[in-house]
């Protein structure tokens, strides 16, 4: 059995946690899941860990990635506060995308999960061949 955590008091006002008690089911873990989990989100915040990136070596780090899907992506995480974006004057003037404290909180469980794959689809996808 997990031990639980409380929730900060502040959430003890919010009709979502209040239900999720009464039922189980956390809307909010179901959010970040849905948030991390979304096409390619993961990877590009994986690769984040490291630093900041530039538009074009977020790309190249994250292959089959389009530009426009990148570029929905990254303003879905900077609008919800996870990925910050600085503009560095130049010449050349660059953009540089590095994790919000947000962001960078979802190391350990990004590493866990990464973790946990090694462990249980590196098998799964070994028995098949």
């Amino acid at each position: 059995m997990f031990a639980q955590e409380q929730p900060p008091a502040e959430l003890d006002d919010d009709p979502r946690v209040t239900a999720a008690r009464a039922s189980g089911c956390c809307p909010l873990y179901h959010e970040a899941v849905e948030l991390v989990g979304r096409r390619w989100t993961g990877a590009i915040l994986r690769v984040l860990m490291d630093g900041p990136l530039r538009f074009s070596e977020i790309a190249q780090a994250v292959p089959e990635l389009s530009d426009r899907l990148l570029s929905e992506r990254m303003k879905e995480l900077e609008a919800r506060g996870m990925v910050q974006r600085t503009v560095i004057s130049g010449p050349p003037l660059r953009v540089e995308y590095s994790l919000s404290r947000m962001g960078r909180e979802l190391e350990p469980a990004l590493s866990e999960l990464q973790r946990w794959a090694r462990r249980w689809l590196g098998r799964r996808a070994q028995a098949r061949v």
